[in-house]
């Protein structure tokens, strides 16, 4: 079907695709201070806008809304059709809570009435 659209068409419509996915996405990364928005993201690395993205080597964070999900160690492999490509070398699930040091027994009720 876009054999039949011209060129200008096709970049607009593509333009309007991007800056809907850069609204839609609640992923970002965090580099230090900086805050970049995910257009998209799979198993083994995620994308940038190109030409907003910078050229990231090292941790990073990985953030949805404001729930962490990830600490990565990234690094940059590529630009295509507008996007920054990023490959984890490694990315570690952020846990929610601390790890305990004990075995947890049953649950006990937080207060316990004495009988009269």
């Amino acid at each position: 079907m876009t054999e039949y659209l011209t060129k200008d068409l096709q970049d607009a419509m593509e333009a309007a695709r991007r800056a809907a996915q850069r609204r839609s996405a609640r992923l970002c990364v965090h580099d230090g201070e900086e805050v970049h928005p995910v257009l998209r993201m799979w198993e083994t690395g995620f994308a940038l806008a190109a030409k907003d993205a910078p050229i990231l080597h090292g941790f990073v964070d990985l953030y949805d809304g404001p729930r962490h999900l990830y600490q990565c160690l990234v690094m940059t492999s590529r630009v295509e059709e507008g996007e920054r490509v990023y490959e984890f070398k490694r990315h570690s699930r952020v846990a929610d809570s601390a790890p305990v040091d004990f075995e947890r027994g049953e649950a006990e009720p937080a207060l316990r009435l004495p009988r009269l």
